[in-house]
């Protein structure tokens, strides 16, 4: 990102911000505003189910994810560290209404291009899922 250090930090807080509700967004024309002002065509997202490219592969997952779970939101867990073009956002997904249930705890590490824009997640889980076997998914 170019710049100075303070704008490329609220560039990126931006982004994250656009992150958080592209996942949480509840319809697919949100999503689809959302992921074309937060993802870069080539977006790629790396996590324990796989490797998802582009941002329709995305938006499935969330939408198959939500059929399969009921409502769910993603939360950062607490303020993201920002340095250069990376980004760490611990998250956590609440399942329910209101405050939920805790379903799962993990930590992406993004990465931004010069315009702010997401260019790559790769996906760590800090705690998975009940019942999870990340095994069946490799």
């Amino acid at each position: 990102m170019t710049g100075t250090t303070a704008q490329a930090e609220q560039h990126a807080e931006t982004a994250l911000e656009r992150y958080l509700r592209f996942w949480n967004a509840a319809t697919e024309p949100e999503q689809r505003r959302l992921a074309a002002s937060t993802f870069t065509d080539g977006i790629e997202y790396r996590a324990e189910i796989g490797v998802l490219s582009g941002a329709q592969a995305l938006m499935d997952f969330r939408n198959q994810f939500v059929a399969h779970v009921g409502t769910a939101s993603l939360r950062h867990r607490e303020r993201p560290q920002i340095h250069h073009d990376r980004a760490r956002l611990k998250w956590e997904i609440l399942t329910g209404d209101g405050e939920g249930t805790s379903f799962a705890m993990g930590t992406d590490v993004i990465v931004l291009d010069e315009d702010g824009r997401i260019s790559s997640v790769t996906a760590f889980l800090d705690r998975a899922p009940e019942g999870f076997d990340p095994a069946a998914h490799h």
